[in-house]
């Protein structure tokens, strides 16, 4: 069968392209702008990457524009009133993203439609690495407003303008496109037209703005549960009492746990040189009110001890040394080491089981007993004291530990009314 549309199409590319010239603005009036309609659909948020300040995006894009040199008679041509060309053959705009960093996986689409009218039209997907300015402070109820800002590299506003294709309402809530299956939500692309004044001339740019915010639920089971948990544990360890040694190796238990979840978390979280995630922040003071706290358990500990063992040996020594008729008592251990006897044992020669003996036995065993009371007197003083401190921890911890709480409700309902 024969096919009656090939000649047509055939005679009507060559005298397209015959003459055509496409290092030429393809406008009979040189005075008159090229008008170039985008049109942006956002299809995917592949990565966001905050350490290197990277937001990688699939998008498809269109720009339409009218080529004067590349319209037509249908009638002339069997009524053909759209066909291909190679996009390399003709004159193309040369619009570019400002934020692009690397285009990767674009496939190369080498044809555009053309109707008779002259108008062309250029659809293609891209995945485009741009930079954004992406602010981990809310984490993980981050709302991101990244900008993907298209102008041309060399053609003034007075070349080549710049318009929409749609209304900007529609290109707004567009999210048919969108795969809403990630970690990503698509809130809104809101776009505006301005013009760049430089040294070089005015430049029409049009900025579409994508605002998305991260979905929290696997973090909160993840991360925010078990870190509030952690901290109503390390809260409990304050009823234990401050002299009590199990304590040190409760909150040294604790302590253990916070560094394990520290760095499980840190894989988690976001990193940035500009901001650090407010539950870093947190979990950072927590950690550091549980070592100002542990390091005050171990010097009540160690103070208690020396205390206790301060004063209570040299009496009661006196009292278990060797009474010897023909020479004065003399404790064993001091006797072994070479030292003196101490002073308060250090008694005159006397006959054993005189008066004297035993006034000197009562005075050894009253000055025992008021030096142990007065070391009694300034432990409790030093007990009292490390307990204040203890309660003023506990009231410091309950109100962060509240503070947090309330922090993430609130960061949790801003998110869910935007």
């Amino acid at each position: 069968m024969p096919h009656p549309r090939s000649p047509a199409l055939y005679r009507l590319t060559k005298q397209l392209l015959q003459k055509y010239h496409k290092a030429v603005r393809p406008v009979h009036d040189w005075t008159e702008a090229t008008t170039v309609y985008l049109d942006v659909l956002v299809h995917a948020i592949l990565d966001v990457d905050a350490q290197n300040q990277k937001l990688k995006t699939s998008i498809w894009y269109h720009e339409v524009w009218v080529d004067e040199f590349l319209s037509w008679n249908p009638s002339m041509f069997d009524e053909i009133r759209e066909i291909s060309l190679p996009l390399s053959a003709i004159w193309a705009p040369d619009i570019i993203i400002n934020e692009f960093v690397e285009i990767e996986g674009s496939p190369d689409l080498p044809y555009v439609y053309v109707n008779s009218s002259g108008t062309i039209k250029n659809s293609k997907p891209i995945q485009v690495v741009s930079t954004c300015g992406l602010e981990t402070y809310a984490f993980p109820f981050d709302i991101q407003n990244c900008s993907l800002t298209f102008s041309s590299v060399l053609h003034t506003v007075q070349d080549v303008d710049l318009a929409f294709l749609r209304s900007r309402e529609d290109i707004k809530h567009d999210k048919k496109e969108f795969l809403n299956d990630s970690e990503w939500e698509l809130l809104s692309v809101s776009s505006t037209y301005s013009i760049l004044q430089s040294g070089a001339g005015d430049f029409a740019q049009i900025q579409f703005n994508v605002v998305i915010r991260r979905r929290p639920l696997v973090y909160v089971v993840n991360l925010l549960i078990p870190s509030i948990f952690l901290m109503l544990v390390d809260l409990g360890s304050f009823y234990l009492p401050p002299t009590c040694r199990a304590r040190i190796v409760f909150k040294t238990s604790v302590l253990v746990g916070y560094t394990v979840f520290r760095v499980n978390m840190s894989d988690e979280m976001p990193r940035s040189a500009l901001s650090t995630p407010l539950i870093g922040v947190f979990f950072t003071v927590c950690m550091a009110f549980l070592v100002i706290s542990l390091f005050k358990s171990i010097l009540l500990v160690r103070f208690l001890h020396d205390e206790w063992s301060h004063g209570q040996e040299w009496p009661l020594l006196c009292l278990r040394g060797d009474t010897d008729a023909d020479g004065p008592r003399m404790d064993p251990r001091a006797q072994l080491a070479g030292v003196p006897e101490p002073p308060i044992c250090r008694e005159p020669q006397v006959q054993p089981g005189s008066l004297k003996e035993v006034w000197f036995q009562l005075k050894s065993i009253s000055t025992y007993f008021q030096t142990w009371e007065q070391a009694d007197r300034k432990g409790v003083k030093w007990l009292a004291l490390l307990e204040r401190l203890d309660r003023l921890l506990f009231q410091a911890y309950a109100i962060l530990l509240g503070l947090y709480t309330v922090t993430l409700c609130s960061l949790w309902a801003l998110w869910g009314s935007s």
